[in-house]
């Protein structure tokens, strides 16, 4: 069984208890109340009891206050999984989505995120959803934009007709006044 791994030497249990009061995360005071107990002369598994956790965990405390003090054992937030496209595949396709399909070459007449995928799979090689290529195309500054449906048999001369022709509110309410 190797030796534990020891505390820094610049903080002492009452600072620690101190820093415990002043916190508003719950963990990391949990935490540091549990560190106050082994700069006290406690064990670890007294500390890991006081913590509510393991020895290992307590271990973990100890590693990541000595790297990087207080702060150190605040939950951090994961860092996900790393981006599919590279900066020179995002100006390919900021390119061809400025560019626009050629319709007698790539058979559309506007791009849809389903053939961009084909176009990124075709290029690059890379295969992502359509809710990614979604996201990226948002994170470029590119809106989503659709045109409105119209019906082939469409008349316009009925949709004028159809249109109101008397003047809007205010110049009603103008007219009145004007005439009384």
């Amino acid at each position: 069984m190797g030796a534990a791994v020891r505390l820094r030497g610049d903080f002492d249990g009452k600072a620690l208890r101190c820093l415990a009061r002043a916190s508003r995360d719950a963990d990391q005071t949990r935490r540091l109340l549990a560190l106050a107990a082994v700069y006290d002369g406690q064990s670890r598994s007294a500390a890991a009891e006081i913590g509510g956790v393991t020895v290992q965990s307590v271990r973990d405390w100890v590693v990541r206050f000595n790297e990087s003090g207080p702060e150190g054992l605040v939950d951090r937030k994961a860092p996900g999984p790393s981006t599919k496209l590279n900066d020179e595949q995002r100006l390919a396709l900021k390119e061809i989505v400025e560019a626009g399909p050629i319709p007698a070459v790539h058979g559309d007449v506007r791009w849809r995120l389903c053939d961009l995928a084909q176009w990124l799979h075709e290029e690059f090689g890379i295969t992502l959803d359509e809710t990614t290529i979604g996201r990226e195309h948002r994170a470029m500054g590119f809106a989503k934009l659709l045109a409105r449906p119209r019906h082939y048999a469409q008349n316009e001369r009925a949709v004028e007709a159809f249109k109101k022709t008397s003047p809007p509110r205010w110049r009603r309410s103008v007219r009145k006044l004007a005439t009384a």
